[in-house]
């Protein structure tokens, strides 16, 4: 039976090899889960034991999740829970009292006839629904939406209350791993550590358990706790983050990256800059007139094996790139686009990472000119673009 359960988490897309199915089953022979093992032989128990073997990573979680619901609940093909719900739908504008008569008469379908329901819904409602018993919407006795009541439906977005839902359509907890999506900060670390070179340093902090086993066993069975430096990464950044105009739409975004960074990157150095670079930047907003720091400094302060991180929507006239004196906000010897090359080349290991959605970068005239200035290497602020960068500054 786990042959066609291989096929299908395959057809779902998920990178699953022979290896690691052949290790689940050698989990299984083992007793892991099972009968043998009556500790754990639920399907709960055999859930995690597949996504533990099966899963290399976190992002395919809730693909893993889908295909195991649809092979295992004997579903062919399930709703999609990763399409939004129009919020007019989820709308509640007041909280109805139902009878216990129209409670006792409230749908109540089985999980298969509850999904292929569902999914009637979606491809047939148009509008905004509330009260019935049929459509999505709110109040009422439909076995979809919220603040109504069903026993056993599918509450979607708003808050809980006879905690009867078979299942719940805001949490899905990895849905925030699709690589389209906007990140929090959790998904941004995850993908920056992909930017890593370990060394070790300090002191002995860390019990090194190969080593503490050999001379244990090398000591006739008497303890002899081997100890070992912490891990650190050793990779360096030197991050370049535009500020203020148009970059204040994405301020969350670019808190979030920021803050990412500095918890994954022991060496990490930081400036900030207003649309292009010119000869200096500055540390703090506040005080970003009396403490300048000269670019040339910068560059010469920092060896060439820094990895160089731009951070800004490249988003202003193509003059503040291209002419001296192009700056909004003084008078500029020598373009930005002179001190981007020299950045550059300073720093071979660059990119640019950019808020602004990918689909308007074609109709900025000043975006096309930062690529080709960077030679390509610009990403968007995606999970997947992050870790195409990271991955490209890796090499």
């Amino acid at each position: 039976m786990l042959i066609d359960f291989f096929y299908t988490l395959r057809a779902a897309r998920l990178p699953v090899s022979v290896k690691e199915y052949l290790t689940l089953l050698e989990a299984l022979q083992a007793g892991v889960v099972g009968p043998r093992n009556p500790q754990a032989c639920s399907i709960d128990d055999f859930y995690y034991l597949a996504r533990t073997t099966l899963v290399k990573d976190e992002r395919h979680y809730d693909k893993f999740d889908r295909a195991f619901a649809a092979y295992f609940r004997g579903v062919e093909q399930i709703a999609d829970f990763t399409q939004e719900i129009p919020a007019d739908w989820l709308r509640q504008t007041l909280q109805r009292l139902l009878s216990d008569e129209q409670k006792a008469n409230a749908p109540r379908l089985e999980w298969d006839e509850l999904m292929q329901e569902l999914r009637k819904r979606l491809e047939e409602q148009k509008e905004r629904h509330e009260g019935g018993n049929k459509w999505i919407g709110t109040g009422g006795t439909s076995p979809f939406g919220h603040g109504g009541y069903n026993p056993q439906g599918i509450r979607i977005g708003g808050k809980g209350g006879g905690k009867s839902a078979v299942k719940v359509w805001d949490q899905r907890i990895y849905r925030d791993y699709d690589d389209t999506q906007a990140l929090g900060t959790r998904n941004i670390q995850m993908a920056l550590r992909r930017l890593r070179r370990f060394a070790r340093e300090g002191s002995a902090l860390e019990l090194d358990l190969p080593d503490t086993i050999r001379a244990t066993a090398a000591n006739a069975g008497y303890l002899d706790l081997k100890m070992v430096p912490e891990r650190h990464n050793h990779v360096k950044v030197l991050l370049l983050m535009d500020v203020g105009g148009t970059m204040d739409e994405h301020v969350q975004r670019v808190e979030e990256l920021f803050s990412a960074a500095r918890a994954e990157f022991k060496h990490l150095e930081f400036y900030y800059f207003h649309n292009c670079v010119y000869d200096y930047l500055w540390k703090n907003n506040r005080r970003r007139y009396a403490e300048k720091f000269p670019t040339w400094d910068v560059i010469r302060r920092y060896n060439k094996d820094y990895k160089l991180i731009f951070v800004g929507d490249a988003t202003m006239s193509p003059y503040e790139i291209l002419q001296p004196g192009g700056s909004v906000e003084y008078n500029n010897e020598e373009p930005g686009a002179e001190w981007l090359q020299r950045l550059t080349h300073a720093f071979p290991h660059h990119v640019w990472i950019n808020p602004e959605p990918q689909g308007l970068w074609a109709y900025r005239q000043s975006i096309a000119i930062i690529q080709q200035l960077m030679g390509g290497r610009m990403f968007p602020l995606t999970l997947k673009g992050l870790e195409e960068a990271m991955r490209l500054l890796s090499k």
